[in-house]
């Protein structure tokens, strides 16, 4: 068999124009587009495997992202110094490789990662979202409380089943890690919650901003949001907050690469239940 490299891909995109990462046969995808640009400039199938961190929905934005892909070393090492710019000359301009750098055999983008991070824009200025922000910022229609806001998230950091908040599917856990939790005003009056998990369940990040939305806007106490933690099947009062508002800011890894395999091999154990399809994270 040829020696493989495999590659760390630092990515990112604006989701406006695309259904969501994964390939889909009819929709134009990030996955696909990026697999067809290489496909162009190293030939078809050449390279492998490609596996990302986080699986972003449709109309979802990104600046951190991370994938893998393995490349034969001969390949590889004709490429190295060209690759990268190669790929900027070809892709669309929605889509941007920043980076490829070679890593471990046992780097895997999505299960050696310790934490995804997202960050998601609101505007409640009385004129809505700035016309060259609106792909990235939700207008809302009533004045924010920035102290309400940071008071419902508190109530949704910790370890908790999600289940109010998540699509539910068959086999996958809802249980998550909730390390980060807050919003902020920017000096322009944006806006922005950034939280962070070790992973997530489908439209979870958006469930959880449509549900601060309410009570920081005081149509619903603080409380609310954190309550809804009981349930154990997806609450049909939480609004789903608009995909366009959110940007995937950051994927963490083991600083150590000798521990990219054995938290892999962790997150497999925890997000892949037995006889059950992995778990979207």
């Amino acid at each position: 068999m040829d020696e493989r490299v495999r590659l760390r891909l630092a990515v990112a995109y604006d989701g406006t124009g695309f259904s969501g990462w994964a390939a889909q046969p009819t929709r134009r995808t990030v996955a696909g587009v990026l697999a067809e640009t290489l496909d162009l400039v190293l030939g078809a199938g050449v390279a492998t495997g490609l596996t990302v961190a986080g699986r972003t929905d449709a109309g979802v934005h990104a600046t951190g992202q991370v994938c893998h892909l393995d490349l034969p070393a001969a390949v590889w090492a004709g490429h190295e110094g060209r690759l990268l710019r190669r790929l900027a000359r070809l892709l669309p301009t929605d889509v941007r490789v920043r980076a490829m750098t070679p890593v471990p055999a046992d780097f895997d983008a999505r299960f050696s990662a310790t934490f995804r991070r997202y960050e998601y824009r609101v505007t409640d200025a009385p004129f809505g979202a700035e016309p060259l922000r609106r792909h990235e910022v939700l207008a809302w229609p009533r004045p924010l409380d920035l102290d309400l806001l940071n008071a419902a998230a508190a109530g949704l950091v910790g370890e908790h089943d999600f289940a109010a908040y998540c699509r539910r599917k068959e086999h996958a856990t809802t249980l998550r890690e909730v390390t980060r939790l807050d919003w902020r005003r920017d000096p322009d009056g944006l806006l922005v919650a950034t939280v962070q998990a070790d992973a997530f369940c489908q439209a979870m990040v958006r469930s959880l901003v449509g549900a601060m939305l309410v009570a920081g806007d005081g149509r619903r106490p603080v409380q609310w949001p954190g309550s809804l933690l009981t349930r154990r099947e997806r609450s049909s009062e939480v609004t789903v907050a608009p995909a366009h508002g959110l940007t995937l800011v950051a994927v963490g890894y083991p600083d150590d690469p000798a521990e990219y395999a054995r938290r892999a091999e962790a997150t497999r154990r925890l997000r892949v239940p037995t006889g059950g399809p992995a778990v979207e994270g």
